[in-house]
């Protein structure tokens, strides 16, 4: 079993040096939350995470949930860490204190969301799914609905569920063929099967809440037609209480690469009561509040396995002697692999990338709140934009890196990382599903470029790269090498969003086949610009904090040398064109 220590000294100095978001600090319900605070918080985080959760990953992978007799039980030992997880109100964190919740802001909880994705992934989609159906009914149900269900929910009696996928459609949710009949007293009978649902059904809670995506029988075809509903496990009686089943029930678990102690689902719906939520026919609307939220924490994932990979992969360097390194002065026998060239590179490319992620993750967590939460409506939306903008981004390049740095921890580990008995592997299995689900990350790519550079409120990519222009303009000569590099690849990238703007208008198979080259440019440059952040702290606090500096300076130096330049590659690929591609003839 791979071991972890959660990374408090960084996600400490996050939160009291970059939380430097001038609309963020303005939003009242927040100013209480402090760094004392959020010390004691997160280290009981670790605590749980690091002594309860991670010893379930194991667990989940050797012994999967199971369908018996129509029951889904789980894996040994989850029933028990999910007692002890609610009781201690760990799904309430970030939850409004009107339902129960702590109401603790997104700077804080993304740390949490690490942490369990490093420990178990597996376990966490249990309570992870349940927060994001909590925000959707919290923003489109009506007041008794959300009365109704949501206390449940933030206790952690009740979880959810998105149940969107059907054998006929994935992405291409207009060809669903799940139905809801409206009845006299206003519900809907929901009918049709949705496949792939995590946490589709389990022994964990009392009542499941499904959000249903469905087609009622008097809607139009296509996406236009669909509504969301609510559709419960178990119906809840008027007096709050768990009554009768519905008519859900589990058709099979499948049987996965990875996160094996997630039951994934094929759930029947045959005449389930369901209850609308949101307006008719705008059931995407609703439900994209679940899905983008989701797309980020997802990010998050891949983020908190390369976290733990990266960790198991220093301690087994620095244990392994292997061959002699170039730069040893010992004359007997092998030295430690930690002493290559190359080893050392392959670990400072696993932690640049991760540390500048955790800090760009930290800044749109903060943007997130703005979004959500400021009194003023320009700053509200400004936020909303950013957030949107890069949602695609930290979907896709978090899970894409999360797949390289796990895969270089098993190189790192030689054999030993191909066998079971490390863990490392695992990772890697479980990792993988992170650039499919929630919308695959060619499907995000094509999203940015599509729909999130330029929208009804304007040109966001330019708003973006402005700000990013005028945030790394620093008089401090310390920085202003890192600064001037950035500032080439930002030049860079205003060229391919020109190109990506003309094409867009003549040429869709031009832009499709640089959509991925588009997207990896701008995450690239967007960790550039957040290790821009930490750097203009590192220096100014340098005397106070050394080592833990040098270590921020010299990690910097390593990505924008050997981390960043990718992105011209990419850039130059991508403005090849696709006739080349489009013309092949495949036998």
């Amino acid at each position: 079993m791979p071991n972890y220590i959660a990374p408090l000294e960084d996600m400490m100095f996050l939160f009291n040096k970059l939380r430097n978001n001038e609309k963020y600090n303005e939003i009242e319900k927040y100013k209480e939350v402090n760094s004392e605070l959020v010390k004691d918080i997160l280290e009981e985080a670790a605590k749980i995470s690091q002594n309860l959760i991670l010893p379930l990953a194991k667990s989940g992978d050797e012994s999967p949930p199971v369908l018996e007799n129509g029951v889904v039980r789980t894996s040994p030992g989850y029933k028990e860490a999910y007692k002890k997880f609610i009781e201690d109100g760990w799904i309430s964190l970030s939850c409004d204190p009107k339902y129960g919740g702590q109401g603790m802001p997104k700077t804080v909880s993304t740390f949490f969301d690490e942490m369990l994705s490093s420990t178990s992934l597996a376990f966490k989609l249990y309570s992870e799914l349940t927060i994001g159906a909590y925000n959707c009914i919290l923003r489109h149900a009506s007041e008794e609905i959300k009365n109704t269900y949501l206390p449940k929910m933030v206790e952690g009696k009740w979880s959810g569920t998105m149940c969107l996928t059907e054998p006929v459609c994935g992405t291409d949710l207009g060809l669903l063929k799940t139905k809801a009949e409206e009845q006299s007293d206003g519900t809907y009978k929901i009918s049709g099967q949705k496949i792939f649902i995590t946490s589709g059904d389990h022994d964990l809670t009392e009542n499941i809440i499904h959000l249903v995506l469905a087609r009622a029988t008097d809607s139009p075809k296509g996406t236009k037609g669909i509504s969301l509903f609510l559709v419960p496990k178990f119906i809840v009686k008027e007096d709050g209480n768990v009554g009768s089943r519905n008519g859900v029930s589990t058709g099979s678990i499948e049987n996965k690469m990875g996160i094996k102690g997630s039951a994934t689902c094929v759930l029947n719906f045959d005449e389930a009561t369901g209850y609308m939520i949101g307006p008719k026919n705008r059931g995407l609307n609703s439900m994209f509040t679940m899905m983008n939220l989701e797309r980020i924490v997802v990010g998050i994932q891949g983020l908190g396995i390369s976290e733990i990979a990266y960790q198991n992969s220093l301690s087994y360097a620095k244990e392994r002697k292997q061959g002699k390194a170039n730069n040893t002065k010992s004359q007997n026998g092998a030295d430690f692999i930690i002493d290559h060239a190359d080893i050392r590179r392959s670990l400072l490319n696993m932690k640049s990338i991760i540390e500048g992620e955790r800090a760009l993750c930290f800044w749109l967590s903060q943007q997130t709140e703005v979004s959500l939460h400021h009194s003023n409506e320009n700053a509200k939306q400004e936020a909303s934009d950013f957030v949107s903008l890069m949602t695609p981004v930290v979907k896709s390049m978090f899970t894409d890196m999360g797949m390289e740095i796990t895969s270089e921890a098993m190189q790192i580990h030689g054999g030993y990382g191909f066998t079971k008995d490390l863990g490392i592997e695992q990772l890697y299995r479980d990792n993988r599903i992170t650039p499919i689900y929630e919308g695959t990350n060619s499907v995000q790519a094509a999203d940015l470029v599509f729909r999130k550079l330029v929208t009804k409120n304007g040109d966001i990519i330019d708003k973006y790269l402005k700000l990013v222009k005028e945030e790394i303009n620093i008089k401090d000569e310390k920085i202003q090498s890192f600064t001037k590099q950035l500032d080439n690849y930002l030049d860079m990238l205003i060229k391919f969003t020109d190109w990506i703007k003309e094409k867009i208008n003549d040429s869709k198979d031009d832009v499709s086949a640089a959509c991925n080259d588009y997207l990896k440019v701008l995450g690239l440059v967007a960790t550039a610009h957040a290790w821009i952040k930490v750097l203009e702290v590192s220096f100014k606090d340098y005397d106070n904090n050394k080592d833990f500096y040098e270590d921020k300076i010299q990690t910097a130096n390593f990505y924008f040398n050997r981390v960043l330049p990718k992105a011209e590659s990419h850039f130059k690929s991508a403005i090849t064109g696709s006739n080349y591609i489009m013309d092949f003839k495949f036998n």
